[in-house]
């Protein structure tokens, strides 16, 4: 699933393309909106919040879409040929005289009048990339369910919005935890470093080509993707196993030299519990 940091590069592509420039077609390629026709409208902006992508038109409209885990938005000259997938995967096409943008994939796509865009992402916690962002609300939402893992906790927007699984991974590391911990057996001192770090983290890679988390030349992640090869601090192989998110088991990294405390047990998986998330 896209994280923050990507869909917020797709906003400012989205953005870029269209902005300021009226729309001259429109094609939604789903039932609902098959006969829905935003042509002679002003695209105004393009907004990510958290991972949902809003792209607000004249006339108090907004295309609200999420990619979850396939989905994508491409843009592409006039003229030049699209190259996002077959053309049944698209879902929409939106374009201008100079631009043309292409969903394709996307699992989440509705029109909105744009004073109701909070039925859509109302449930979201602070944006780790956006303007409403709250360092102290995210903490508290955290440590709302102690005795949740965090990794579970990371991953559920409606907590703070922008973290996936990559980035979840990524932190407990940082952290030296493992993403099984409960919440509230996190020390202090860590605990109070988990919005700031998150923030640092997506902050630092909205600009790249390249997700790094590292610093280091030739090794863009600490744990994640690297199940079995030796951890970059200690050289203990690297672990993985599926960790639920509320919705769906995903697969998990961390080093247990590195981040002692819960793990797995064979044949199951240590702190999770059965809940529902939300993106």
């Amino acid at each position: 699933m896209p994280e923050g940091d990507t869909v917020w590069q797709a906003a400012r592509r989205l953005h870029d393309a269209l902005a300021g420039d009226v729309l001259i077609r429109s094609d939604f390629r789903v039932p609902r909106y098959a006969t829905a026709d935003l042509t002679g409208r002003t695209v105004l902006d393009v907004t990510a919040r958290g991972k949902h992508l809003l792209t607000r038109v004249e006339g108090g409209l907004t295309v609200h879409s999420h990619l979850r885990m396939d989905g994508s938005w491409k843009v592409f000259a006039a003229g030049q040929r699209w190259s996002g997938g077959p053309a049944h995967q698209i879902r929409v096409v939106l374009g201008t005289a100079a631009r043309t943008a292409v969903g394709y994939r996307l699992p989440v796509l509705e029109i909105l009048r744009t004073a109701d865009e909070e039925r859509a992402v109302g449930h979201l916690g602070p944006d780790l990339l956006g303007p409403d962002w709250d360092a102290d609300l995210a903490l508290a939402n955290l440590r709302a369910d102690p005795a949740r893992p965090l990794g579970e906790a990371l991953l559920d927007q409606r907590n703070l919005a922008g973290i996936g699984n990559v980035y979840k991974s990524e932190l407990c590391f940082l952290l030296g935890v493992t993403p099984w911990l409960p919440v509230g057996d996190l020390p202090d001192p860590h605990a109070v470093k988990v919005p700031a770090l998150a923030k640092k983290l997506l902050e630092a890679n909205r600009d790249r080509p390249v997700r790094r988390t590292t610093g280091l030349r030739g090794q863009d992640l600490f744990v994640y993707g690297r199940a079995s090869r030796p951890c970059l601090r200690c050289g203990t192989p690297v672990r993985v196993a599926n960790q639920g998110d509320g919705s769906r088991e995903r697969p998990t990294y961390w080093c247990p030299a590195c981040q002692p405390g819960p793990a797995p047990r064979p044949g199951g998986y240590a702190g999770t519990r059965p809940r529902r998330g939300a993106s």
